[in-house]
């Protein structure tokens, strides 16, 4: 009898449709980002257009939002990074605002101000060493940072002209819990330790396990420094 190997499978590769969605939020660290007002009231704002490079952090605000007011006018804030087991702290205070009164396009979209969002949130503030807002106790990093540039963005819309700011930070000093250090190093963080929040498109989500080994893993850590 003769067996023969049977033909892989026909595969297809998938087409693309052309959409226009209203956001792009393909998936980001949701960050908790506090700062103090000209009053020294502090302000607790969730937030998730972030990218890092180096010891650069660049963060995308509304430029009427209370957190964009504030730093603008301090030049401060601490970038707080709950893991995914505090989605419900974060969940709190999503539709809050410290801006008073609320703006009508906030307002019809369900948001309220709420004075004391730690409180709000269950979050409790500890001081900072470098930087006058305080950390979150909670997440398990804290990135202190000084504001370095604001980049206004889409200055070629004469509707959308300065209603989006990018700010460039400078992390100045990073706080872990000890469960997320790696173990015997002094100054890395553990990825399989390290579970952070995650937002994609208004939905939150968590890491799963290690999908592949990466082979930029094999460059040491430090080699960045």
């Amino acid at each position: 009898m003769t067996f023969t190997t049977p033909a892989p499978a026909a595969t297809t590769t998938p087409t693309h449709a052309v959409i226009d969605p209203a956001i792009l939020y393909f998936g980001t660290p949701v960050v908790l980002l506090s700062t103090l007002d000209a009053g020294g009231h502090a302000n607790l704002a969730p937030m998730s257009s972030v990218f890092w490079l180096g010891k650069t952090a660049v963060l995308g605000l509304g430029a009427r939002s209370q957190t964009a007011l504030n730093l603008e006018a301090t030049g401060e804030c601490v970038l707080n990074l709950p893991s995914s087991a505090q989605v419900d702290a974060v969940d709190r205070i999503a539709l809050t605002t410290g801006r008073d009164p609320v703006s009508a396009r906030k307002s019809a979209a369900g948001y309220r101000h709420e004075p004391d969002k730690f409180g709000r949130a269950g979050l409790t503030p500890v001081p900072s060493d470098t930087v006058a807002p305080p950390r979150v106790a909670q997440c398990p990093v804290n990135l202190e940072a000084r504001l370095v540039h604001t980049h206004p963005l889409e200055r070629d819309d004469p509707e959308e002209a300065g209603s989006v700011v990018a700010f460039e930070v400078r992390v100045t000093r990073v706080h872990v819990h000890e469960d997320v250090r790696m173990a015997g190093t002094a100054h890395r963080v553990d990825p399989d330790r390290w579970r952070p929040l995650l937002m994609s498109f208004q939905r939150f989500y968590g890491l799963g396990g290690e999908v592949h080994p990466s082979r930029l893993a094999s460059i040491d850590e430090e080699w960045y420094r």
